[in-house]
Formats: C-alpha cells, sequence, structure tokens
C-alpha cells in the first residue's frame, strides 16, 4: 500500500475523536485534496470521508458494546459535532440506531437488520467456494453483498457459511440486484490446539475484486479470508453470531461455483439461474 495513504489511515485512527477533515488529512499526507482523494480510493475501495466515517461508527460500535457511555458522551468521543449525526451516521451504517445497537450488544431481544434490496427489478444470484487461511480451525463465516467496499447497512442479500479448516465450503447468494457488487465476508475461526473452542480469531476477505451480477443468471466467485488488517474499513453492519461449529458437514457440490489456483479468484463463468416458479 501507498506510504501516503497508510499514513492517512494511522492519522484517522489517531485523530478521529477530534475536529479531522478529509482536507487535514490530505495536508498530513502531503498532497492535495483532489490527488489524495483519487489515490486513497485506488488504493482501500472508498474515499477518505467513508473511511473516516467507517473508523468513527467502528469506534462508537465498540463503546456502545463496552461501555455505559451515554449516546451523548459517545459521540464527542468519536468526533461528531452532537449526537442528532452521530445518531444518523450510526443509524445508516450500523442499520440499528445506536441504542438498539446497545441492546442488541446485552441480549435484549433486538433483532438485526434484515437485507435491502436495490429498487431495481433484475436479480441474479452469486455462487462459488470459501477458504480459509491456513492455521485456523472451522468457521462461521458472514457473506454478503454490498454496494460498497465496506460491510455495513445495507447488505443487498447475505448467508451464513461454516467452513472447515482443511478445504473450502461452498456458498450460495439468491436475490442479489443486478450490477457491480462487492463481495465481502467476515468470520470467528477456532483454534487448532487442544482446545479449539477457547480460541477465537476474527477474519475478512471477499472477492479479489467486485463482481458483475446479471438478471437471471449466476455469477461464480471464490472468497479468501484472512486476518484483518489496519487498512481495511471496519466492520459496520450489525452482524448475528459467529460462532465456530465443532464440526462442519461437507457440501456434495455446488452449481456453477469453483474454486481456483491463481492470486485473483474473480468471476469465473454464469450460466442460467433456474426459471421462478409461476406466481412467485
Amino acid at each position: 500500500m501507498d506510504a501516503a495513504v497508510q499514513a492517512a489511515i494511522a492519522c484517522m485512527h489517531e485523530r478521529f475523536g477530534g475536529p479531522l477533515t478529509v482536507p487535514d488529512i490530505a495536508r498530513n499526507a502531503a498532497l492535495g485534496r483532489f490527488d489524495f482523494s483519487r489515490l486513497f480510493k485506488e488504493e482501500t475501495g472508498v474515499s477518505p470521508g467513508e473511511f473516516l466515517d467507517a473508523v468513527r461508527v467502528g469506534e462508537a460500535r465498540k463503546l456502545l458494546d463496552a461501555t455505559s457511555m451515554s449516546i451523548t458522551e459517545i459521540s464527542r468521543a468519536v468526533g461528531y459535532a452532537g449526537p442528532d449525526a452521530f445518531t444518523d451516521s450510526f443509524t445508516a451504517r450500523v442499520g440499528l440506531s445506536p441504542g438498539r445497537f446497545r441492546r442488541l450488544c446485552r441480549k435484549e431481544g433486538e433483532t438485526l437488520p434484515l437485507p435491502q434490496q436495490d429498487p431495481a427489478p433484475g436479480q441474479g444470484s452469486l455462487a462459488g467456494t470459501v477458504r480459509l487461511p491456513p492455521g485456523h480451525g472451522n468457521a462461521r463465516v458472514f457473506l454478503g453483498a454490498f454496494a460498497t467496499a465496506v460491510v455495513q447497512y445495507p447488505a443487498l442479500a447475505w448467508t451464513i457459511v461454516d467452513v472447515p479448516s482443511d478445504r473450502p465450503s461452498c456458498y450460495s447468494l439468491q436475490n442479489v440486484p443486478e450490477g457491480r457488487r462487492h463481495l465481502l465476508a467476515v468470520a470467528v475461526a477456532a483454534g487448532t490446539g487442544h482446545d479449539p473452542q477457547a480460541v477465537r480469531t476474527a477474519l475478512v476477505g471477499g472477492a479479489a475484486a467486485a463482481v458483475t451480477v446479471t438478471a437471471g443468471a449466476v455469477t461464480s466467485a471464490a472468497v479468501r479470508l484472512r486476518a484483518a488488517r489496519r487498512a481495511d474499513p471496519p466492520v459496520l453492519l450489525a452482524l448475528p453470531p459467529l460462532e465456530p461449529p465443532a464440526a462442519v458437514v461437507p457440501h456434495p457440490g455446488c452449481a456453477a461455483a469453483a474454486d481456483t489456483a491463481g492470486p485473483e479468484p474473480v468471476r469465473l463463468r454464469v450460466v442460467p439461474a433456474a426459471p421462478a416458479p409461476s406466481g412467485a
């Protein structure tokens, strides 16, 4: 990753609680705002403003889960001018208001946000395989299709896949709105020692590039998981618990799906999807 972008991300993580702006970050990187914004998006997939807001909302998620700070206190701590702006930004990216997210963390009967369909009528499917990096036990994986390169609300479609440590698992995402989509994954993997369930490792990943979903067809893409990096946008969407399974039942196979050995497994092939039942 470009050194200027790395410095910018470090700046965001260190100064998110203050009145930090994109021009401030560009000056810190010794670049003009336009050149900086272009370079940053090329390197990360999102704009500097989107990344900074993701850092702030991600930190707010941690505070809501781990502290008893009020919404107003948290909004100030993560750099928002007031609780209203904070609540609007948090709700738009997490899918729940700060208060509802805190109730979800405390298991007080709150429900998760549902996938949200694009108004466009055309829908296709995504299918393929999910593979873990070496050195991990079984994992439970959240896999979703998004309009942006951030795991944030709304997911256009999502599923949960259990992946064993020693081989890939198949996934299938149905009713994905057509268009250019980001296939992103979040996982929790067990360890590999005498008590695998006593160790937990968070993983992230996805397809190597955005994929094009075509109405009435299946687009195949392989998903690789890896350890999270500081340069990754924080995971913002409220997710279901990802408890690694003690055992994974192997799938017999998956239609229009394949796994590739190359470093950039993206769209592999497209086959016609089965027609929808009449009256559906």
